[in-house]
């Protein structure tokens, strides 16, 4: 059964803004196209599930408002979400269903990996199901509550902030490297000599940045800290509950399904800073483009993608409409490549986010052995970085980003993490420089 939402329009204003009275709530979540354009289109508020969905790290349980459900974590969610009635297409791409994040190491429910390494996340994934949402066209100006009923789409507006807080006064805190630059060239060298024997071709090697803060430190004046140096057009802000806060200024797009089933994914491989001029600039710029290296490591992970997506689509129907093509962020220049499907009839964006999951831009290619060797060689779980961000729609529809950028916070405990793709012609001390280049915004928010 199809059935329409209410729609009311609000004055349109800063998602950050209308979002910043919610923050404490448990479960409130922002996605923050804080970079609008063709990817940033929509921004979304969603607070006060009906129903919340978790599970603990490995051994995975899962619960759904507190009480235990035999299955995996993603069949749990496709199966509450199914209890719902699939609503029409409304003024958004999304109109309400489920919202929350998966962490990298939910990869071993779908495939054979080692166990993973002690976590101090409490969670492996957060959802909650939403069937009210707030929905801003970044394009059109315009803002709109969509909801089952008017008392809850009045209820929500009347909620909303109209200002960001100020900046305030300094958060200090000092950051410290889990790892020397030194270990940390050794841990690629270690790569590439599985790339050289053979075992991989390629290998998503990452590093931490550890802090700890005062309890008094509002996530969210974190969150605008790092959504002012990086903006991103896949930005999230998530109130996991129990001290887990995910800040999140992502500029990839993981996995996006509409209604009908088509499918894009728009993998980033290859990375230079910005320029300090405009002729430094676009002097990096160019050397992206004209890199091999970059191109190479970009080029495996578009065929990964192409086989995950071949698992769920229509046979025929994987497509690479743009290949290493130049996008420009406020921070770095990045090579991204589009790959696109057509979903068969009998699958479902909850099945096309398991026959991808985790990511290949984060893992390597192969898939499997990559993972084992990152298991291998990077110090800790990495919990809900390199995991995914996503909003499943009740009509169907999906859309996903990477969790990179992104710091996480459990109570004091602040976590930054960054890495670049590993291959063949990777230089250990340059794969370490451009570690640091993704990180730097995040190391900004603190007053070290």
């Amino acid at each position: 059964m199809n059935t329409a939402p209410v729609v009311l329009s609000i004055p349109f204003r800063d998602p950050a803004a209308a979002f910043a009275p919610l923050t404490q709530d448990d479960m409130a979540v922002l996605l923050d196209s804080a970079l609008p354009g063709p990817q940033g289109k929509f921004s979304y508020i969603a607070v006060d599930p009906v129903r919340t969905i978790r599970c603990t790290p490995a051994p995975w349980r899962v619960t759904v408002d507190g009480q235990a459900r035999d299955g995996d974590p993603f069949s749990v969610v496709a199966a509450e979400l199914a209890k719902f009635p699939r609503t029409k297409t409304g003024p958004a791409p999304f109109s309400g269903g489920a919202v929350g994040f998966f962490s990298y190491e939910l990869g071993g429910v779908l495939e054979k990996l080692p166990a993973p390494k002690t976590t101090p996340w409490p969670m492996d994934m957060v959802v909650g199901i939403y069937d009210t949402v707030v929905a801003f066209d970044m394009a059109q100006h315009q803002a709109r509550v969509i909801a089952p009923t008017a008392t809850r789409a009045e209820a929500l507006a009347q909620r909303l902030g109209t200002a960001r807080p100020v900046d305030g006064s300094p958060i200090k805190a000092t950051w410290r490297a889990e790892t020397a630059r030194t270990v940390y060239e050794s841990t690629v060298a270690r790569a590439l000599e599985a790339i050289h024997a053979g075992d991989i071709y390629q290998a998503n090697i990452t590093q931490r940045f550890l802090a700890e803060i005062s309890e008094n430190t509002a996530s969210y004046d974190l969150y605008l800290r790092l959504r002012a140096a990086t903006p991103a057009p896949f930005a999230a802000f998530m109130n996991a509950g129990e001290g887990l806060h995910i800040l999140s200024a992502s500029p990839e797009r993981f996995l996006k399904a509409d209604a009908a089933g088509g499918v894009e994914t728009r993998p980033i491989k290859g990375t230079r800073p910005r320029g300090h001029s405009e002729a430094e600039d676009r002097a990096l710029a160019a050397e992206l483009l004209a890199s091999a290296k970059d191109r190479a490591e970009n080029l495996m992970i578009v065929d990964l993608l192409r086989n995950d997506l071949a698992r769920v689509c229509v046979p025929g129907s994987v497509n690479v409409p743009e290949l290493c093509g130049l996008e420009t962020f406020p921070a770095v220049h990045h090579l991204v490549s589009v790959v696109t499907g057509q979903l068969r009839p009998t699958a479902t964006a909850v099945d096309l986010l398991r026959a991808a999951f985790p990511g290949g831009s984060v893992t390597g290619a192969p898939k499997i052995k990559a993972m084992e060797v990152i298991h291998d060689l990077e110090a800790g779980a990495r919990g809900p970085y390199c995991g995914a961000v996503a909003w499943l729609g009740f009509d169907g529809a999906m859309d996903s980003s990477i969790v990179i950028r992104t710091l996480v916070r459990q109570g004091r405990r602040l976590v930054a993490q960054a890495g670049g793709g590993i291959v063949a012609e990777s230089n250990p001390a340059r794969e370490y420089e451009e570690s640091v280049t993704k990180v730097k915004p995040l190391l900004s928010v603190l007053d070290s």
